[in-house]
């Protein structure tokens, strides 16, 4: 399996080489050449700002479509809390649930519910002293990633904890099992996600060897017809299983908030994120037990497989809330081994000029000088998202100082100095040359 696989794509039809996108990747994944953007692979975290920020739809999201049920004989939804806010005049959460029933789902099993739990083992952890702080929120995968590439010194600080989804589809299958005496084979769990990084983590997860989920639905993709299955409910079903604490992970702040701890900070969308990283690795936050860092701009609710803006959902999920209780589920023991990760989080020095230390330091200089060359404006007209990133191609071979318009120009005003020095070429009027006698 692709150990760099990303459910971002591009469609390279409907790419008009605007540069909008590169600008805005987080990990410099994007150049425009030849007129078409493209995507750097194994630098791509699926954080998915491509895909908002593309005025021509030319980025999008590999997701599962309903058609995965078919796969499996008992079908368990888990819907992320982030769903809920997608509703206008929602009142009740289990109208929600009762309509997936509807879709053709057997269970429903709240991801909400095992935000809850990841909320108690972290607060009993943090308390153990078990882990490195400020501790770093493993809930947003896109974030996890990015400290994979770009910050290897704060890999052990990111919190060795499953994620809820995760964490829920283990749960359900295990009740599932319970209920029918079915094998797990013919069990299935399908996550309805916010966002392209959680179907990147089912399809490749870092912290364990194989994901419990498996498949991953759009909300945008479901959101039509479960409206319609949920306009025409005969009757509802209780099934609604979490509390504040749960249903508030959905918006930046919410985990943050359930660890009853008044040392943390939440950060959302992910230029304000890399500037907390920066300032973490350089060891100017000290004073910090917890940070939780979310990629989208207000947290899981802001994702771009979502159908509503951000605030709006988050607004509704506060209404929500007044109803429910703190929480309501609760680990019987200890942390069981089922939620802590199967491997550590491991640097990808995929941005490394060399494995010869000698070369890169070579190669450093190289792009010091060349950059030098350039007039810093950063515009992107070269295809590059700065003018050291260009620098960097230019080293690599894979882009020439020319893409540069400035240097080009410079290039271009030299050779037509040179040719009228040799009496060979003199620019005419109105843009037409006109041999010397």
């Amino acid at each position: 399996m692709d150990r760099f696989f990303h459910s971002v794509t591009l469609d390279s039809s409907k790419c008009m080489g605007c540069t909008n996108c590169i600008k805005r990747c987080p990990t410099e994944a994007i150049r425009v050449r030849e007129g078409k953007a493209c995507i750097i692979s194994e630098r791509c975290i699926d954080c998915g700002e491509c895909i908002r920020v593309c005025p021509h739809h030319a980025k999008r999201a590999q997701y599962d479509h309903l058609e995965v049920l078919d796969r499996f004989r008992y079908k368990i939804a888990l819907p992320a809390p982030t769903l809920y806010g997608q509703f206008n005049h929602l009142d009740d959460i289990d109208i929600v649930l009762t309509g997936l029933k509807q879709l053709g789902f057997d269970m429903v099993f709240e991801v909400s519910r095992a935000a809850e739990l990841v909320s108690e083992a972290t607060r009993r952890m943090m308390k153990e002293g078990a882990l490195k702080k400020p501790v770093i929120s493993s809930a947003c995968p896109a974030v996890v990633r990015l400290i994979r590439v770009r910050f290897p010194d704060l890999c052990d600080h990111v919190l060795p904890l499953a994620s809820p989804m995760e964490c829920a589809a283990r749960l359900a299958k295990e009740e599932a099992a319970r209920l029918t005496g079915l094998p797990r084979e013919e069990i299935g769990a399908f996550f309805l996600t916010p966002c392209p990084a959680k179907v990147t983590d089912v399809r490749v997860p870092l912290d364990f060897e194989s994901s419990q989920v498996d498949g991953a639905i759009a909300i945008s993709e479901i959101f039509p017809k479960l409206t319609e299955k949920m306009e025409h409910l005969q009757q509802v079903e209780p099934l609604q299983g979490s509390g504040v604490i749960g249903v508030s992970w959905a918006s930046s702040g919410g985990e943050s908030a359930a660890l009853l701890n008044d040392k943390y900070l939440a950060a959302d969308g992910v230029e304000n994120v890399i500037r907390v990283l920066e300032e973490l690795e350089d060891e100017r936050i000290r004073e910090l037990d917890f940070i939780e860092l979310n990629a989208c701009a207000g947290g899981c609710v802001g994702g771009v497989l979502c159908v509503e803006n951000a605030y709006v959902a988050k607004a509704r999920l506060q209404r929500l809330r007044r109803y429910l209780p703190v929480s309501r589920n609760h680990l019987p023991g200890d942390v069981p081994q089922g939620m802590r990760w199967e491997k550590s989080l491991e640097f990808a020095p995929v941005l490394k000029l060399s494995d010869d230390m000698e070369e890169a330091l070579q190669m450093m200089s190289d792009i010091d000088r060349i950059c030098g060359e350039f007039p810093g404006l950063d515009c992107g007209s070269c295809g590059a998202p700065s003018c050291r990133a260009l620098a960097e191609d230019v080293v690599r071979g894979e882009a020439r100082k020319s893409d540069c318009i400035f240097v080009l120009r410079e290039e271009i005003r030299s050779m037509a100095n040179v040719l009228e020095s040799i009496g060979g070429f003199i620019p005419g009027e109105k843009g037409r040359g006109k041999e010397t006698t």
